[in-house]
């Protein structure tokens, strides 16, 4: 068949959904708006980060009465480097995606880390957040998580 009788048509797969964030998430969500961060208590005593709606041991639905408000920096826990960031990465240069257990968390949040060459990522280094200029309650709000100086 010669080259110009191939038929081409474009194909856009997408599956768009909505999902309601509810009170748990929802707060966790407003936290990071105005520029704090909450974990939720777990039956076991835990911190989880970000908030889950039930408790990973129990299964009971955790509430109001059980969130914890957690620091802005932490430790790295495990990482990888991204050394060509795909268009819709939070970085458009290389960076790290990492879990960072935050101080007064017990679980890793995962986010990304612009450490600026991968010689400087180490699991167990110190960093902080760096918030977006204009939050408006999203993981996005966090732009990303910085070293932190020393």
């Amino acid at each position: 068949m010669p080259a110009d009788d191939v038929l081409v048509a474009p194909n856009i797969l997408e599956y768009p959904y909505a999902r309601s964030v509810g009170p748990v998430i929802g707060r966790f969500m407003t936290g990071l708006r105005d520029g704090r961060i909450f974990g939720i208590r777990a039956s076991d005593g835990r911190v989880i980060v970000p908030p889950t709606e039930y408790d990973p041991v129990t299964s009971e639905t955790l509430g109001e009465d059980r969130f914890v408000e957690v620091g802005q920096a932490g430790v790295v826990t495990t990482w990888a480097w991204v050394h060509q960031p795909r268009e819709r990465h939070p970085l458009q240069r290389p960076f790290g995606w990492a879990l960072v257990r935050l101080d007064g968390a017990d679980t890793g949040l995962l986010h990304a880390v612009d450490a600026g060459d991968e010689s400087r990522m180490a699991t167990g280094m110190r960093v902080r957040v760096r918030w977006r200029d204009e939050r408006v309650g999203e993981i996005q709000d966090i732009a990303c998580f910085a070293p932190e100086a020393g």
